[in-house]
């Protein structure tokens, strides 16, 4: 089954749960726990949804190299600027995803479109 969302105008947090639902099957009658539906979602422009000001600013993603003190600190507007709004949708969901071997799977399934 495909389904084609527009983001346009959508916050990225609203979108991302809306994303997290179709990708584990939960809106299906058959849903299970162990197994991913066929199910292709596309989004498009995901560079035209709507972020708050101050969430731009104070929201930070985080990333380790392992070594001590090796923690890097990005805020949202830098990562939009850096990598685009896709990025930004595209940690949302991951985040709201199961964290077991069948995540990946799940995010083959999304496409994200700016």
């Amino acid at each position: 089954m495909k389904h084609t969302i527009d983001a346009t105008g959508k916050k990225p947090g609203r979108l991302a749960t809306e994303l997290a639902v179709l990708l584990m099957g939960k809106n299906r009658t058959d849903y299970s726990r162990n197994k991913i539906p066929d199910m292709d979602i596309e989004v498009t422009n995901a560079g035209a949804m709507s972020f708050d000001s101050k969430k731009l600013i104070d929201k930070k993603y985080a990333t380790h190299s392992g070594y001590p003190g090796g923690i890097k600190l990005q805020s949202m507007e830098k990562m939009i600027a850096k990598k685009g709004g896709k990025e930004v949708l595209r940690m949302a969901v991951l985040g709201m995803l199961p964290k077991n071997k069948l995540r990946a799977q799940m995010m083959k399934n999304l496409t994200i479109k700016e």
